[in-house]
């Protein structure tokens, strides 16, 4: 029964942003509010990462730590430039191939601090 309830709210929001003049504004607005509280909590889970890992990361030698930085950069501007890229095909095996790249070097990195304790 709840979960009917629940249902038919969502159904009675998206008649009135359906109906109401401006709505998909209205709508856009919100997938956007909801986009940036998204964001927010990925970066605020990142952060929380950080101070759970600092010892971790402070021990990593310079290319290691270079090799981080530079894969989280990359992993964001290819998720920032996924429309851009993924429209053609070239764009689209670059985006695989530096988010392929990017993963096995955060692998990588993983493995060999893991394994030097």
């Amino acid at each position: 029964m709840r979960v009917v309830r629940n249902i038919a709210i969502i159904l009675v929001l998206a008649l009135i942003v359906d109906l109401a003049p401006g709505g998909g504004a209205a709508a856009r607005a919100i997938v956007t509010a909801i986009s940036l509280a998204f964001l927010a909590m990925i970066g605020f889970a990142g952060y929380q990462f950080y101070r759970q890992n600092r010892l971790t990361y402070v021990g990593l030698t310079e290319r290691q730590r270079a090799a981080l930085l530079g894969s989280l950069g990359a992993i964001v501007l290819m998720i920032v430039g996924a429309d851009e890229l993924t429209a053609t095909g070239a764009g689209l095996f670059l985006w695989l191939a530096v988010l392929g790249v990017s993963i096995f070097s955060l692998v990588k990195i993983w493995t060999d601090v893991r394994a030097s304790y």
